[in-house]
């Protein structure tokens, strides 16, 4: 069963917004309590930003019906562009705090800076780890307050430190004694976190060697910052991303365990701890997602039982968008290569031969996944095959004129034409706002769509329930709608206990 036409969903949209305006209008009549009450929700996302997806279709369909108006368009041609299942991100941020319940998330926003995106986790109630200044500015302009921010890069411009300062950013990390430094010329008020090395040798992308203080050199920074006046609330770590072995979790945590005691005995009140992320995005990875966490519960409740008063923060990316995107492609040039130099008899017959498609994106764009991951995409095609169609040795390639830009060879496809359409799953990461940081210009449009059963799984996790006088003010299970005030730089000291 498909959706109809494109044309319905912009109709649709197009009554959604007329019905949105008439609840301003009655809201406006409200209490201001009221009018949350009547929204349920933060008012980040509301319904104009998505394609609703009805009972009995699914994101699949509307791809599809995309490809198809793309394909017949005559002017403004798409060749390429993202469905993104907001649904799934939700999906994802319940099965989160289902399985560590007692850490805040944060979402790296340099995975993924689509608005999107961000609204919707910001609905959720995450905070934000921004790496630079112009993150930092887009969240804020969704209006995500700057208690709700991390300026979580060891490695800071100047300029990005005083804009944090003249903003309201407080929390920053740091590593060494020049970026203490420079934090402490340019933004004295700063609440810093200590980020420390991890042993991330089995990880797929090793961060320590850039990043991170060796325990050694802790004691160290912790005192230089006593002597400078700054304060150090709390330990962060990052293993790396795909990392097989969740006990690098537990060796890091006793790590912080330790770093907090040296802390706490030089006057720092620690009580931050941030677990960093490499949290898988998709099922089938060496390590199932349940693995890592029930490891990382258990040296929680070791190292940081509940009532040490630490909070325990992580900053996930790939987790919660990798399996969102979808990415629909058109080939936009081929080239039939023959394996070997055909003899004479041969030139009218059937020689070995390999089939070259372009493509308008590749690895120095979407499928950066390619250089930096080592990963294979493999495409799913828009038009089935049947089975009586011969497949021949095929390769992606990306539009640069060079001999990098492979996107994926090997391929065993049917014949296809310029114009025919490629599908990839699972492409959230590391693939939309790549632009900006590439010094171009981000032109592959993303339609955002959601189901119903999710839309109102989100608008129900904010509603306030019903409390009783003993209750007051304590969260529901499946909000992580916590704010992150100014106490989170004003915690409760820990009191240092022996390692086990």
């Amino acid at each position: 069963m498909r959706f109809k036409c494109v044309a319905y969903f912009l109709r649709r949209q197009r009554r959604w917004q007329r019905q949105q305006q008439q609840q301003q209008q009655q809201q406006l009549r409200l209490h201001p309590a009221h009018r949350l009450l009547l929204l349920g929700m933060a008012g980040y996302l509301s319904e104009t930003d998505f394609v609703m997806v009805e009972e009995g279709f699914s994101t699949r369909d509307l791809l599809e019906e995309l490809t198809l108006g793309a394909s017949q368009a005559t002017t403004d041609e798409v060749a390429a562009f993202f469905v993104a299942d907001l649904g799934a991100v939700v999906r994802k941020h319940f099965c989160f705090l289902k399985c560590l319940p007692r850490v805040r998330p944060f979402y790296a926003v340099k995975c993924n800076s689509s608005l999107g995106v961000l609204k919707v986790l910001a609905e959720l109630g995450l905070g934000f780890s921004c790496a630079n200044k112009a993150e930092m500015e887009l969240v804020q302009r969704i209006g995500v307050p700057a208690s709700k921010i991390i300026y979580a890069n060891p490695c800071k411009q100047i300029a990005h430190i005083k804009y944090a300062a003249k903003h309201g950013v407080r929390l920053l990390s740091f590593d060494n004694e020049i970026e203490l430094a420079k934090v402490v010329k340019s933004h004295p008020s700063a609440r810093m976190v200590l980020c420390i090395a991890t042993d991330d040798s089995h990880s797929l992308s090793r961060l320590s060697f850039k990043f991170g203080a060796s325990l050694k050199s802790c004691r160290h920074l912790l005192e230089n910052a006593k002597k400078s006046h700054v304060e150090v609330v709390g330990v962060s770590f990052h293993i790396g991303s795909d990392c097989p072995d969740p006990q690098a979790y537990a060796q890091s945590i006793a790590d912080a365990r330790l770093v907090f005691e040296i802390g706490a005995e030089l006057g720092h009140r620690m009580h931050i701890l941030d677990l960093g992320g490499g949290f898988p995005g998709v099922e089938g990875t060496k390590v199932r997602f349940e693995e890592i966490t029930s490891v990382i519960n258990s040296a929680l409740d070791l190292y940081f039982p509940e009532d040490c008063g630490v909070d325990i923060l992580a900053k996930l990316g790939r987790y919660y968008v990798t399996s969102a995107f979808t990415l629909a492609i058109s080939i936009i040039a081929k080239k039939e290569v023959l394996l070997d130099q055909p003899s004479r008899e041969e030139e009218n017959s059937s020689a070995p031969k390999t089939i070259v498609y372009h493509l308008h994106e590749g690895v120095y764009g979407i499928f950066n996944s390619v250089l930096f991951d080592n990963t294979c995409p493999t495409p799913i095609l828009q038009k089935k095959p049947s089975t009586e169609q011969p497949l021949y040795s095929s390769s992606l390639w990306g539009p640069a004129v060079d001999g990098c830009d492979c996107v994926a060879e090997g391929l065993w496809l049917p014949q296809l034409h310029v114009g025919d359409w490629l599908v990839f799953e699972h492409m959230g990461a590391y693939t939309v706002g790549m632009g900006s940081r590439l010094g171009e210009t981000q032109t592959c449009h993303v339609t955002y769509a959601m189901s119903r059963l999710a839309w109102e799984a989100l608008r129900g996790q904010l509603l306030p329930a019903e409390q009783d006088e003993d209750t007051e003010g304590v969260c529901k299970p499946l909000s992580c709608g916590w704010e992150i005030t100014d106490t989170l730089c004003v915690g409760p000291v820990f009191t240092p206990a022996s390692i086990m």
